[in-house]
């Protein structure tokens, strides 16, 4: 490095003591500049790694809990069957406590509206139907990503080629 701190003419700074340098010749400015570097890389480090395992944590929470919200909402088909309003007002306001303290946690539910994508979706059955071929017409089980990785893929039925005609029997 020059006196005014630039690089060297190359454009970089010497990668060690170089040869004929021993360590304890490279300036004391330059060793102090690589270590600040060092440990600014060290701190980068260890904050990625951190938010790493922050989300892991969370992603098996996740998983425990979504058994929960599943049962949440088959209680609530019951209820609306048996007519029980207050149980059922009870489990609704459940449910969607449940459901907000999951997506403050950065949990979302996958868009099973549209084409199937085998990235998101787990497909159960492939059913003959009026539909677009390849298009999701039934969810069996809702799915859920979490940090933009999926937790549980949606389980749904997908659309197949429309039913063939039956042939009359002449007979």
């Amino acid at each position: 490095m020059t006196d005014a701190g630039s690089p060297t003419d190359e454009g970089l700074a010497p990668e060690g003591p170089g040869p004929g340098r021993s360590p304890d010749e490279v300036p004391v400015d330059e060793r102090y500049v690589r270590l600040a570097a060092d440990f600014d890389n060290y701190k980068k480090r260890v904050a990625r790694e951190r938010q790493e395992l922050v989300t892991l944590a969370n992603e098996r929470l996740v998983k425990e809990l979504l058994p929960i919200l599943d049962d949440l909402e088959r209680a609530l088909v019951a209820a609306a069957e048996h007519e029980e309003a207050r149980l059922e007002e009870g489990v609704r306001l459940v449910r969607r406590e449940l459901g907000a303290l999951l997506e403050r946690n950065g949990v979302r539910e996958i868009d099973t509206d549209g084409a199937f994508d085998p990235n998101v979706h787990e497909a159960l059955l492939v059913q003959p139907s009026e539909a677009d071929e390849g298009s999701v017409i039934d969810v069996v089980q809702k799915g859920y990503t979490l940090g933009g990785r999926v937790v549980r893929p949606a389980r749904v039925v997908v659309a197949g080629p429309p039913p063939a005609p039956l042939a009359e029997d002449d007979g």
